[in-house]
């Protein structure tokens, strides 16, 4: 029985083994219910697509043949795009002419564009004339600009005078709006005129504004005038409202009673208030009542809002 117990056990394992798929090292698991993909076919794919893990030994004349096919044409496409991947000596002479055609045309596009890395050397007569022209418009424009990569030694005489007139236009505009950048010395004797009045309207409008900016020596007689009558008011309305800027000693005999009263009835306001401004001294017997009054209105509204105690 022990024996015949063993045999069904040896039976049954084997039948085990065979009914399950046997799956080669590197082959793909397929999903239940799909075609199995033969490992040839599959091996046949990687080298055609050039991946890692390809066995040639494997191939079939047909399949090498194809494969052969497909590199070769990964191989011209790399060229033409000038992929360092490229292998020049895999070329056939037709591939090799259109893979050198379109070198050309990409060096070409580059030193038109005026890349770093253009070569050259690689042009002909007619390109490296349309190459040289349009390096010399994109200088111009630099020059014309200002720009600090311009090349002036390689302007022509025409150009030259052009950039000339540019540059000193835009200096003219930046004396003219009084920026360290200008250079007064380049300026022509009607723009030096200009910008110098242009200037001492600014410090006329800074004057104007009582800035700390403004030069009182630049003034015409007039202007000082005008800019005198400006601080006087200006220092009559910060007197009379009170503020730390006033300067009492630039104010008129007239200015100074007017800052005066102002002083006191804001003097009595404090007073009232019960604030530690509050003056005493200057206080007349009316605004003294008067302070007296609002005390006494303020001690009575206290007085009410207390409760009495009850007995």
């Amino acid at each position: 029985m022990a024996t015949g117990a063993a045999l069904t056990v040896v039976l049954l394992s084997a039948l085990s083994a065979w009914a399950q798929p046997i799956v080669k090292q590197g082959a793909r698991v397929q999903k239940p219910g799909a075609r199995p993909t033969p490992v040839e076919d599959t091996n046949f794919i990687a080298c055609a697509k050039g991946l890692s893990g390809c066995d040639v030994s494997v191939l079939t004349p047909d399949q090498i043949k194809r494969v052969s096919e497909a590199s070769s044409k990964r191989n011209l496409e790399y060229c033409t795009d000038g992929s360092t991947l490229c292998d020049p000596t895999r070329l056939t002479p037709a591939d090799a002419k259109s893979v050198q055609l379109s070198r050309y045309r990409r060096n070409m596009e580059k030193c038109l564009d005026g890349a770093s890395h253009c070569d050259p050397l690689l042009l002909n007569p007619k390109d490296g004339a349309a190459v040289r022209k349009a390096a010399g418009e994109r200088n111009y424009d630099k020059c014309m600009d200002g720009a600090p990569t311009c090349d002036p030694l390689a302007l022509t005489p025409e150009q030259q005078k052009a950039v000339q007139t540019a540059s000193s236009r835009r200096n003219f505009d930046r004396c003219s709006e009084g920026l360290s950048s200008c250079n007064p010395v380049s300026l022509a004797p009607t723009e030096m005129t200009a910008v110098k009045n242009l200037a001492l309207r600014r410090n006329r409008d800074r004057c104007m504004d009582l800035s700390p900016n403004c030069d009182p020596l630049s003034l015409t007689e007039a202007e000082a005038a005008s800019v005198k009558k400006v601080f006087q008011r200006t220092n009559l309305a910060n007197c009379q409202l009170g503020l730390a800027t006033c300067q009492p000693l630039e104010l008129s005999e007239t200015d100074l009673k007017t800052a005066q009263a102002a002083f006191r009835a804001r003097n009595v306001e404090v007073c009232k208030r019960g604030l530690p401004a509050c003056d005493p001294s200057l206080l007349t017997g009316p605004d003294m009542a008067a302070v007296q009054a609002v005390f006494k209105q303020r001690r009575s509204r206290l007085s009410t809002q207390i409760p009495k105690s009850q007995p």
